[in-house]
């Protein structure tokens, strides 16, 4: 069965999205693992590529994809919390609040530098 390897967002600002995922992502252990040719970088544990921030392959300037999203899963609603912090604390705008969406489900929404859409999330 396939599973999801890893994903990417788009950058106008390499230099200031980079900042912000190495803040962000140290929050929960990930740090960049390769510089990408497109002046962007990867991030992940140990060797595994799991998310990263890059200037688009075609050359067109990056834009948000409408409806696009990325979600980070945490143990914890209090971690849920520390990681929207610290996206609206680094730049980002907010999405939604941190709170119950659904017996069970606690999630949070805020875009980065660029406009792309991140969830923070923990079930039970």
């Amino acid at each position: 069965m396939a599973t999801l390897s890893y994903g990417t967002v788009g950058s106008n600002r390499l230099e200031e999205a980079k900042a912000f995922y190495d803040a962000l992502l140290a929050l929960i252990g990930m740090r960049g693992i390769f510089e990408h040719p497109s002046g962007g970088r990867i991030y992940g544990h140990a060797r595994a590529p799991v998310f990263g921030v890059l200037g688009p392959f075609n050359g067109q300037p990056a834009t948000p994809g409408n409806g696009s999203m990325f979600a980070f899963g945490f143990p914890s609603r209090e971690e849920v919390d520390a990681f929207h912090a610290k996206g609206l604390e680094l730049g980002g705008t907010d999405e939604g609040a941190p709170g119950p969406r659904g017996p069970g489900l606690y999630f949070s929404y805020f875009r980065d530098l660029d406009g792309n859409k991140l969830c923070a999330y923990s079930l039970g």
